[in-house]
């Protein structure tokens, strides 16, 4: 429930970590006069501390005067440089959860992530400033801090392995801008996967409570009053709720806060060095098992951390601190909750031998350095930034785990223009192989008009080839 204000010294900096309250027992109403009253007492103790969030993107676009030659490629060079960057702004409309008296919000990345500017408003209707202190695209959480904000009214956050499917949940948030809103349903899934962007790291709590834009970034609560998730998509055809919604779990939102509170600048998750797949029936006869569960590994970094505990190829991961894992999305999530510095129990199955073994919490390492280096004026492609392959870029730039050589982390405006893309691996310059960043800086800055460049991209070969 929400935690009067002296509580805010439970989120201090001085604490290592954001402690869960101990799991509190649900139940359904128990005579007339409680169904009679509904969730009004629930509601009025929990909407405090959902508020609403209005943020605004200043983007600078290039303006192209009109002119009847501008789409004739002869006057093409002629016309370019006379437009001027013109402001254009963008407002996006979300909601936010408040966790400590002292202004720590959580909302999801896609409404704050690009922002400039940043305005919350509270149920009560003051307004704070805020900034984002620690967000993630790839997770879609951001957390915020409000300026000159304390003894906020706040929520608990609930330990979400412990929801069940069937319990009752509200979302809270302000759909489509109207104001504060209210919707009620139950839980209808848990580690719900594959609805992201393709990038591995979507799971989800799914519920029925109606969830539209603007949800984003509210409040799934059980019962009690606890936090157990952050509304942050829906899955529809027509924009608008089906009553499939999607929460990003407590627990998540847990080690964001801990990472935030300990003056992270990026998220950190654990490394795994590792690609797999899910255990179906096909591959669970071919692997002689019972039953198909858990994750068969595929690929093996051999800088992993489970490679040096003793994983190989082929064997099945079962479970992670004792929880369930049956896709590699289950994997990054069951890792992020678990946090750096620390060991985790890895349940694996080799054959019909299950051991648990011990692997530690690491991030990807920066070794060999990656070397980065920005091309500069001197050079064919100013603005072109690359750097040698290793662990650490292979899990920025979701590079396959045999990657090697040089790397495009920016291509820079004149690369970019002529489609060079960031995760490109550079086989050769001007026809010459390139095996370190000093190579790429050394043909570029020796070569004519004239550029080609040999690319590997998502596993096929590319060659692009432009004048400067």
């Amino acid at each position: 429930m929400i935690r009067p204000a002296l509580t805010a010294l439970a989120l201090c900096l001085a604490l290592p970590a954001l402690a869960l309250p101990a799991a509190a027992e649900t139940r359904v109403p128990q005579n007339q006069a409680e169904i009679t009253l509904g969730f009004a007492p629930l509601v009025k103790e929990a909407s405090p501390a959902v508020v609403n969030i209005y943020a605004k993107v200043v983007r600078q676009v290039q303006q192209r005067r009109r002119s009847p030659f501008m789409n004739d490629p002869f006057f093409d060079d002629f016309f370019r440089g006379f437009a001027k960057p013109q402001p254009r702004v963008e407002n996006s409309l979300g909601s936010g959860v408040i966790l400590s008296a002292d202004g720590i919000v959580v909302s999801n990345y896609h409404v704050v992530g690009s922002a400039t500017e940043i305005r919350v408003v509270t149920s009560d209707r003051r307004e704070y400033n805020a900034r984002v202190i620690l967000g993630d695209k790839a997770s879609d959480l951001a957390i915020l801090q409000l300026e000159e904000a304390e003894g906020l009214p706040h929520l608990d956050l609930r330990d979400s392995d412990q929801v069940e499917v069937g319990e009752l949940a509200l979302a809270i948030g302000n759909p489509f801008g109207v104001g504060q809103t209210v919707s009620s349903g139950i839980i209808s899934g848990l580690a719900r996967t594959g609805m992201g962007a393709g990038d591995g790291f979507g799971y989800y709590i799914q519920t029925d409570a109606p969830i539209n834009p603007g949800n984003s970034g509210g409040a799934l609560i059980d019962v009690n009053g606890d936090l157990i998730g952050i509304n942050t998509r829906i899955l529809s055809r027509s924009g608008g709720s089906n009553g499939i919604g999607f929460a990003i779990p407590a627990n998540l939102v847990t080690e964001f806060v801990n990472q935030a509170r300990k003056g992270a600048e990026e998220f950190q998750r654990p490394w795994a060095g590792m690609a797999g797949q899910p255990v179906d029936a096909d591959l669970a006869a071919s692997l002689e098992m019972d039953v198909p569960e858990g994750m068969v590994i595929s690929d093996l970094h051999a800088e992993s951390p489970f490679a040096k505990a003793g994983f190989k190829v082929g064997d099945v991961i079962t479970h992670v601190d004792g929880e369930v894992v049956n896709s590699p999305s289950e994997m990054v999530f069951r890792m992020s909750v678990a946090g750096l510095d620390g060991m985790s129990a890895i349940t694996r199955l080799r054959g019909a031998e299950r051991e648990e073994i011990a692997v530690p919490m690491i991030v990807a390492p920066d070794q060999p350095p990656a070397n980065p280096v920005q091309l500069d004026e001197d050079t064919a492609l100013p603005g072109l930034t690359v750097a040698r392959i290793n662990p650490q870029v292979i899990a920025r730039l979701g590079l396959p785990l045999s990657a090697e050589g040089v790397v495009v982390t920016d291509p820079g405006p004149y690369a970019g223009r002529g489609g060079v893309q960031p995760g490109d691996a550079l086989l050769a310059v001007n026809g010459q192989p390139v095996a370190s960043t000093d190579d790429v800086y050394a043909i570029l800055a020796n070569s004519g008009r004239w550029i080609q460049l040999d690319l590997n991209r998502r596993g096929q070969r590319v060659t692009l080839r432009f004048r400067t």
